[in-house]
């Protein structure tokens, strides 16, 4: 899943606006961000397949120390202490919503991702392969980013959405691109383009949050 997760951005920013939403962007794909510089050092392993699933050319063999069960639960743990204790001191809510945020990643993988997720080390894995329904997969993205960004407008009481849909319909673009466009060139290649889109998409987003409010 790639631009789904963010819905769960826009969810928890509509929760509590307290919380940034770059933050919560970067939140949401914590795993894989820290998945990228993993596969960059060789530590995760990926192979970049053409037709592996319908959607996505990647076999992602062994990533047991970003998107095992056991992984994504203290990854999440972590988040809740340093935003809770360390960083911003946050009231606990406002913690166990970035931490839900951190997990949800795993949670969201688990119904696209084929059988890739392990439950501990590189064993037991697991994933109910949505990626071979091409549509189906696409419509589930689509649906979690609008939904929750109407949520998040309504709750927000925010008045100007143009841009923020705006920048909607362009991750939607680059989604399309993902699922039906060529494979990436390499195992290397996939990783440095998710870390750059991860940190385009949350300065993008806090540039747009600064200007609406600002309005």
């Amino acid at each position: 899943m790639f631009v789904g997760h963010y819905g769960v951005s826009f969810a928890a920013k509509g929760r509590e606006p307290r919380i940034p939403l770059w933050l919560l962007f970067i939140a949401v794909q914590w795993l894989d961000v820290v998945w990228a510089p993993l596969v960059l050092l060789g530590v995760e392993k990926v192979r970049i397949v053409p037709g592996f699933t319908a959607t996505n050319p990647l076999d992602l063999y062994y990533m047991p120390y970003t998107h095992s069960l056991v992984a994504a639960l203290l990854w999440s743990a972590a988040a809740y202490l340093c935003f809770r204790f360390v960083v911003w001191r946050a009231h606990p809510t406002r913690a166990v919503l970035v931490a839900g945020a951190v997990f949800s990643h795993w949670v969201l993988d688990f119904i696209v991702h084929r059988p890739d997720l392990p439950l501990y080390d590189n064993s037991a894995k697991v994933g109910l392969g949505l990626w071979n329904a091409p549509l189906v997969a696409f419509g589930l993205e689509l649906g979690l980013l609008f939904s929750a960004m109407y949520f998040y407008f309504r709750s927000a009481g925010v008045s100007r959405r143009a841009r923020m849909i705006a920048l909607g319909l362009v991750m939607s673009a680059i989604q399309a691109y993902v699922f039906f466009g060529p494979p990436p060139a390499s195992d290397k290649a996939a990783a440095a383009t998710a870390l750059v889109a991860y940190a385009i998409f949350a300065a993008v987003v806090h540039r747009l949050e600064v200007s609406v409010a600002r309005a």
